[in-house]
């Protein structure tokens, strides 16, 4: 069963590109999955169990997590790796998977991004400066937040920039999730705020060296940026959903509000689903359907 796991986990790295978070996770789903067929089998001599899986096996599994208190979009998330892996399985060892692949998903409401709104992502990035004693460090602040807001980049990506990226380019290569490099326009108040900082800080840009630092030199990691949104929103009575990744949703949200291209955008934020991007952006119909009247040659 482990072999065969195993053998699945590198075909999604070496052929998919799967990022390493991912196969982290599927690692944890499969193993609780073959555990339980262990278990509920009596048998765990070679891969046969996993053959004759029938779908009242699979919800048997499902009640099992379920009862563990494992969540419905967790439980989704595990079934969607279990279906992968016997897909894989079953086109090796010549047997039917469609009792695995014929079960449904327990069904869970879906948390859609919320984006700030444009007047309350400029106020926070005005109050985000104000924060720090330093003025190097408020200089950070504000760059961070301004290239997750003005470039769409996770706070992953921009924590990662190096001294060798510095000065920003126009448009900057970004490797993102599951090393996927995507091109990303930078606007000129990102580049103005991050070379504000490279100005004041105390440790200059090096080579292969983090380009932004930690109050004691070393690579800035995401937590001081959430704490310094989290003052920022509750100073100008934000949600909690203000967090540094909505910024990253607002970016989408705004743009195409504006009138972007739905797949540019895609491309801009580097999903790979042009679904996860419909996901991510929260226009109002009247303003898709002012869009549609606009730009609709018949319109």
């Amino acid at each position: 069963m482990r072999d065969a796991l195993e053998g699945w986990l590198a075909s999604l790295k070496a052929l998919d590109d799967a990022a390493e978070n991912t196969i982290t996770a599927y690692r944890a789903d499969l193993l609780g999955y073959l555990g339980f067929l262990t278990t509920h089998y009596g048998d765990s001599t070679g891969i046969a169990p996993l053959t004759r899986v029938t779908l009242s096996d699979i919800r048997a599994w499902m009640a099992h997590e379920r009862r563990r208190g494992v969540s419905a979009r967790s439980l989704a998330r595990s079934l969607s790796a279990v279906k992968s892996f016997t897909r894989w399985l079953a086109e090796r060892e010549g047997f039917d998977p469609t009792p695995v692949l014929s079960a449904r998903a327990p069904k869970f409401q879906r948390k859609l991004p919320r984006p700030v709104p444009e007047a309350a992502a400029r106020d926070l990035l005005d109050t985000v400066e104000m924060q720090a004693r330093e003025p190097w460090v408020a200089a950070r602040d504000l760059a961070v937040v301004t290239l997750l807001w003005g470039c769409g980049l996770r706070i992953s990506e921009a924590l990662g920039l190096t001294g060798t990226d510095y000065p920003l380019p126009e448009v900057m290569r970004i490797t993102g999730k599951g090393g996927k490099e995507r091109l990303v326009p930078v606007i000129g108040p990102a580049r103005d705020a991050v070379a504000h900082y490279v100005a004041l800080t105390p440790w200059k840009p090096e080579p292969k060296a983090p380009l932004f630092r930690g109050v004691r030199g070393g690579a800035l990691g995401p937590r001081p940026v959430q704490k310094v949104m989290e003052v920022a929103r509750m100073q100008l009575g934000l949600p909690s959903t203000a967090t540094p990744h909505a910024l990253r949703h607002s970016f989408a949200t705004h743009l195409l509000s504006a009138g972007g291209d739905l797949r540019a955008i895609q491309e801009l934020l580097g999903h790979a689903s042009l679904s996860t991007t419909q996901a991510y952006t929260a226009v109002d119909t009247d303003r898709l359907m002012e869009v549609y009247d606009k730009t609709h040659p018949r319109a």
